[in-house]
């Protein structure tokens, strides 16, 4: 997968929060806000939280790592302006390193690597839509 772009990258360091979607043992989807940051060594983005290990958020991705995740706002109702990016790839699930996000963040962590990036907004012309897949 080609990197992100620099927008892209200056978009996901400016946020804090998205939202991480797993599957279920049963196919049922599943999708919750997460504490995040991205990884410029790895061009990765990296999920933690509190107690991670207890949540069916990291179980899901234990057990089937096909995950997508969001990061979007809304910087305007008029004129209407979103922004966002979405990846869809990879978790891998980690027990140990969490310290990374700081304080109050677990021991745990999950790592996403992007097979698929679409993201709007970014870019000067707030209709400009871009998608990229790794082959």
């Amino acid at each position: 997968m080609d990197e992100f772009t620099k927008r892209e990258i200056d978009y996901l360091n400016e946020q804090r929060l998205g939202r991480l979607a797993t599957v279920g043992p049963e196919n049922q989807p599943h999708a919750v806000p997460v504490g995040f940051r991205y990884d410029t060594e790895t061009n990765t983005i990296q999920v933690g939280g509190r107690n991670l290990t207890e949540t069916k958020k990291f179980r899901d991705a234990e057990r089937n790592p096909r995950v997508a995740f969001v990061v979007d706002d809304l910087a305007s109702v008029d004129p209407w302006v979103v922004h966002g990016v979405e990846i869809r790839g990879r978790a891998e699930t980690h027990h140990d390193g969490g310290e990374r996000f700081g304080p109050g963040f677990g021991e745990a962590w999950i790592q996403i690597t992007p097979e698929r990036v679409v993201s709007w907004g970014i870019d000067d012309d707030v209709d400009e839509r871009s998608s990229r897949q790794s082959e």
